[in-house]
């Protein structure tokens, strides 16, 4: 039986280095795409792919045998009006030149500020933002593309963390870690979303493994669903098994909204975060029962040791923690990357 192979397009960012070694761990031959080297070390049975992601032709030739493409590509978060839908329809390209299952990670943005506290497959999609919006179109486009031959699915999950920076949890939650305070963006009782990067892509490479579904799916990745309240606690846990507890504890504050709304004005990135705050304000959680009738059960790692690994992946816990640069939304620093 030929050894399956995978074409993970955007493997230099947090989902796409996840994917990488989730699918080289059972085995996959990965050919990883990306514009610069690679940021961590690449498997054994991983190559890098040198194609642009508008270059069918080559993407193909060099993935030749694919049998899933995973579209790990997260355009500028202040530019997804202008490359979200274009970049994602060259992905499906590249999973149709190559007869290939078109993998996206899905987001609770087409559900809009009055989604309902668990959501699920048949949820109706009701965005009340551009995003949410664009996110919607990004799916219809797939089930469009069905009748011409892609197949595709959508694996939707909450906020990531987990395998490096550029989430809601080192651009705010630790940001200030250091300082021995711990922020977090909404009402520490209102329940939110998680998804531990390493365990979601474990679910892609699952799905992958399917040899049937139908021609367009999308199937929901529960995660994990903490209050604020929880997640700090957890924090807290973590942030104490790697000696970084300070003597006094944390302290513990919220997100300056007000600040960040006044600076969208001039700032693009902070307009484009407050514009989605609701969802801290929104309880919600995904239904992951329909993923886990499709695949069987999967492991999921206990929060309190995710977070201690995503702690250790942003450089806490070595000898030169308190030296880390203190950055991030909150600070309003627009060259940061931008949460999932």
């Amino acid at each position: 039986m030929n050894t399956p192979i995978v074409l993970v397009l955007g493997a230099n960012g947090r989902l796409g280095q996840a994917a990488v070694q989730a699918f080289a761990a059972v085995g996959w031959q990965v050919r990883a795409q990306m514009r610069r080297s690679p940021v961590r070390a690449l498997p054994a049975n991983a190559t890098v792919v040198s194609a642009a992601l508008a270059d069918t032709e080559a993407l193909a030739a060099q993935a030749a045998g694919a049998r899933a493409v995973v579209y790990a590509v997260n355009p500028p978060y202040t530019d997804w009006e202008r490359q979200a839908l274009p970049q994602a329809r060259l992905g499906m390209d590249a999973a149709q030149r190559l007869g290939a299952l078109f993998m996206l990670p899905g987001n609770v943005y087409n559900f809009g500020a009055d989604m309902p506290a668990l959501l699920t497959e048949t949820t109706p999609e009701r965005p009340t933002t551009r995003k949410g919006r664009i996110r919607r179109d990004l799916e219809a486009a797939m089930r469009a593309r069905a009748a011409q031959g892609l197949r595709s699915v959508v694996i939707r999950a909450g906020d990531f963390f987990g395998s490096g920076s550029g989430s809601w949890l080192d651009l705010a939650v630790v940001k200030a870690l250091a300082k021995g305070k711990l922020v977090y963006p909404g009402p520490l009782d209102v329940p939110h979303a998680w998804a531990y990067l390493p365990d979601l892509a474990r679910a892609f490479v699952a799905v992958a493994q399917r040899d049937d579904g139908p021609s367009f799916d999308a199937l929901h990745f529960a995660g994990t669903t903490l209050t604020g309240a929880q997640l700090l606690d957890a924090v807290e846990r973590a942030a104490a098994s790697l000696g970084l507890r300070p003597a006094q504890g944390f302290r513990r504050g919220g997100m300056p909204w007000g600040v960040m709304r006044a600076l969208g004005v001039v700032v693009p990135m902070m307009r484009e975060v407050v514009e989605m705050a609701y969802l801290w304000r929104v309880p919600h959680a995904l239904d992951g029962g329909a993923l886990a009738a499709a695949v069987g059960p999967l492991a999921a790692t206990p929060t309190d040791e995710a977070l201690r690994q995503a702690l250790l992946d942003l450089g806490w816990g070595g000898a030169a923690q308190s030296q880390r640069p203190n950055a991030g939304i909150v600070a309003g620093d627009p060259t940061r990357p931008p949460p999932r």
